[in-house]
């Protein structure tokens, strides 16, 4: 379902969408307002900046694999989940605007607000992207820009500018290197567009987005959304995707990989998505 024409102008240009998210994902919340730091909230400069907030940032995914799993993780796959835990939803903040209100926000890391624990982020857009016959492409924080694909290259690039210094704050921990970090980044803004897509019922809409989004090798990003059908024990047509990089999941679980990691041969993923059907 996408947002009604008549809700666009009654909040902030980006709170319909945000409003959309809060609803269908209740484990999350995002509002509109300054960013925050202290008492569980940390900004995404504070994390790329490194220090104190990123070791604690980490910790918490250190103690968290210790008690769900009985054993400690790799301090790379600490960090790789750690980085999960804030470039996915990081990643919605810019694909479920654009998917529901054709809008793209500006974010720099100091404006962007997290709260693990209560799984809350504040957003505070300094600008965002729209298209020329947007009902908001007049207000004082618009970038119009030309059509549809000039919009979707916004979409790449703000994500980007936002993530590339967490990414670099990340990836001494994670031991990899640009293209890994970046394969990571191509499966977050992927993956947010399908499964919160999905949560509004839209997920074949979601695909097809996504497909645009990232039709290939778009720099920085490593791959396209590589989404393809596999065929069920009955004919159906199965929907998977190939992840452009490995959660590091197997090293805790070896026998429950996700679905779509490049570890996960077809005949194990036909066995899996014919079963949750």
């Amino acid at each position: 379902m996408t947002v009604p024409a008549s809700a666009l102008t009654s909040a902030g240009p980006l709170a319909p969408a945000y409003q959309r998210v809060n609803e269908v994902l209740p484990s999350m919340r995002i509002t509109e307002e300054a960013p925050r730091s202290g008492d569980g909230w940390v900004r995404a400069d504070e994390l790329a900046a490194g220090g104190a907030a990123l070791e604690a940032f980490l910790k918490l995914d250190e103690e968290r694999i210790l008690a769900d799993y009985g054993q400690p993780g790799r301090p790379d796959v600490v960090a790789s989940f750690a980085l999960h835990r804030y470039a996915w939803p990081a990643a919605v903040l810019f694909t479920i605007p654009y998917f529901l209100l054709r809008r793209v926000p500006w974010l720099a890391p100091g404006d962007v607000s997290f709260h693990r624990g209560e799984g809350r982020l504040t957003v505070r857009a300094t600008a965002f992207g729209c298209l020329p016959d947007d009902p908001a492409a007049d207000h004082p924080r618009a970038r119009v820009v030309a059509g549809e694909e000039e919009l979707r290259a916004a979409v790449r690039q703000a994500a980007a500018d936002h993530l590339k210094p967490v990414l670099a704050a990340f990836g001494p921990r994670m031991r990899r290197r640009q293209r890994g970090l970046w394969g990571a980044a191509t499966d977050e803004l992927v993956e947010s567009l399908w499964y919160v897509g999905s949560l509004l019922g839209e997920e074949e809409r979601a695909i097809e987005e996504a497909g645009l989004l990232l039709p290939g090798s778009t720099t920085p990003y490593t791959q396209g959304a590589s989404f393809r059908e596999l065929t069920g024990p009955a004919g159906e047509q199965l929907v998977t995707r190939d992840r452009a990089s490995c959660c590091m999941f197997y090293t805790l679980r070896p026998e429950d990989t996700c679905v779509t990691c490049p570890r996960t041969c077809d005949t194990e993923r036909v066995t899996r998505l014919a079963a949750s059907r």
